[in-house]
């Protein structure tokens, strides 16, 4: 299927969405934190294979309110964020980050912050030369070319045009992140995934290391809109959890906050990834996920409902799931069945996450009350979309709800968002 650039897309999606209350003004790029959506609103703008894996097998090379308005076009949108970069520069030192892995969440980690005025994209440490560095960096099938400009200049990236510096080493002891002032860096190759690992990043000169998958050891989670302010700035290392759990997380939250959750089975329908093979191959793990992505609806399983409890403690025992791997290439959706404490009517459940969307989860959680479709969420920065249209109720405890999510661009929305977070509260211990 032909895809036009994302700027395109995302008009088309403006014109969608339509009466889909709660979706991000900003999804079409970077302003990803709240606040910064919330700017837009005052403003009354319109709205390697030991390539390891990342975020639900996202794989990596190597190594809202929104329907009320009109999307950005990417003129404006470069003209205003270029002039808030500069405005930021006076107020802040934006945070510089560094990204160990280019695969497809460190590519839309990079795109994102290279439109966020709170950070500056410093070093990508990824085995590949700089021109085909570059060329996924312009390309991609899923969101479209880059919108803006991508150059080499020697053994460098020229983005928008800001330097950003390039290594090409597996021992990230190596990684010069001091050199260039990578103090934040995205861990997105899969490998690191500890706190013990992530010692020879720090040892190169990061700061702290955010894992833009599940943690291998208890290194702390954090879902942004739910639990980031367990944040300490004693932490190393903190990991983003997965795409999915980003994706069922907040909605869990506003439905246990306002009526309990006594008990639940989660599926998510999930998109492809890079793990799974294009034809049948040879998985000694899991057969069936060595069967052909394109061709099959594949049972897998996910640790993405269990792990609902590292963030929410309360609901730890009554959660689990399985996944359905689907072929289309991007955008999933969960599939929340529940027994509920509190009695309480499908319009009330509405009502509720309607109410959290706008206030405060806003850019966290959505809320959509038209006929949409996965493509329709594509390229979209909100973690977890509520389908008013698609859940249902069986009595007055016992329901069905429903939750979209991009599991690459909204997944990597957060991992830019968890930078910020903590690149704050750790300016504030000082």
């Amino acid at each position: 299927m032909a895809r036009n650039s994302a700027s395109a897309k995302m008009g088309l999606a403006a014109a969608g969405i339509g009466a889909c209350c709660l979706l991000s003004p900003g999804a079409f790029v970077a302003p990803t934190t709240p606040s910064l959506r919330a700017s837009h609103n005052a403003a009354q703008l319109p709205g390697v294979q030991s390539e390891a894996l990342n975020s639900e097998g996202q794989g990596s090379s190597w190594l809202a309110s929104g329907a009320a308005g009109l999307l950005l076009s990417g003129v404006a949108a470069r003209a205003l964020l270029g002039s808030r970069r500069a405005e930021s520069s006076v107020a802040m030192r934006a945070t510089g980050i560094g990204i160990n892995g280019f695969g497809r969440i460190g590519r839309q980690v990079a795109r994102i912050a290279m439109k966020d005025p709170e950070v500056e994209l410093k070093l990508v440490n990824a085995s590949y030369e700089a021109d085909y560095l570059a060329y996924m960096m312009k390309y991609d099938s899923i969101h479209g070319r880059y919108d803006g400009t991508v150059e080499v200049d020697g053994d460098a990236l020229v983005i928008d045009g800001h330097k950003v510096a390039l290594s090409h080493t597996r021992d990230p002891s190596e990684i010069p992140f001091a050199k260039y002032g990578a103090d934040y860096v995205c861990e997105s190759t899969g490998v690191f995934l500890t706190t013990e690992k992530i010692q020879a990043h720090l040892k190169a000169g990061a700061k702290k290391v955010v894992f833009s998958a599940p943690a291998k050891d208890d290194s702390h989670t954090i879902v942004m809109g739910v639990n980031q302010e367990t944040y300490k700035p004693e932490m190393q290392a903190v990991s983003c959890a997965s795409c999915t759990t980003n994706g069922l997380a907040p909605m869990v939250k506003a439905i246990n906050d306002a009526f309990g959750i006594k008990r639940g089975l989660m599926t998510t329908i999930h998109a492809m990834t890079a793990s799974q093979p294009t034809v049948d191959g040879a998985s000694k793990k899991d057969w069936r996920g060595g069967r052909a992505a394109s061709g099959n609806i594949i049972p897998s399983s996910t640790g993405a409902a269990k792990a609902c409890a590292l963030v929410i403690p309360a609901i730890k025992g009554k959660l689990t799931g399985m996944a359905f791997r689907v072929p289309t290439i991007d955008v999933s959706v969960v599939d929340l069945t529940c027994e509920l404490e509190k009695a309480t009517t499908y319009e009330e459940i509405c009502a509720e996450i309607k109410r959290r969307a706008n206030g405060d989860m806003k850019g966290y959680l959505g809320y959509c009350d038209d006929s949409l479709v996965s493509t329709d969420f594509e390229t979209n920065s909100i973690s977890s979309t509520f389908d008013a249209k698609a859940g249902i109720m069986l009595d007055s405890t016992f329901v069905k709800l429903v939750a979209w999510y991009d599991n690459e661009w909204g997944y990597s929305c957060r991992v830019v968002d968890l930078i910020k977070y903590m690149a704050k509260e750790d300016a504030k211990a000082r």
